[in-house]
């Protein structure tokens, strides 16, 4: 199996691309399960490995890193236009 994702933690909810994945791909890797992208994923970015709803939190890590503006569907991108980042906040 070529893998295109990562999941780093059993937590997450999200997967890391490993290299641009095209929109209708399909999304490989370890703990992946009947996955495909929704639009386009650039290299080193977000994916939901599930549906997620408003105020949802990002976990990556295994830690919360950001909270979700609005709902994302499974095999969307994950990023600053539809999440609000927790790293720095206290």
């Amino acid at each position: 199996m070529n893998d295109n994702v990562l999941i780093i933690h059993p937590r997450d909810n999200v997967a890391v691309a490993l290299r641009n994945l095209a929109p209708g791909e399909d999304v490989k890797g370890k703990g992946v399960v009947e996955l495909r992208t929704t639009n386009e994923i650039p290299t080193s970015h977000k994916i939901a490995l599930r549906d997620l709803g408003a105020g949802e939190e990002i976990v990556k890590y295994g830690e919360i890193v950001a909270v979700t503006t609005r709902e994302i569907k499974k095999g969307e991108w994950v990023h600053t236009h539809n999440l609000e980042s927790k790293r720095w906040k206290k």
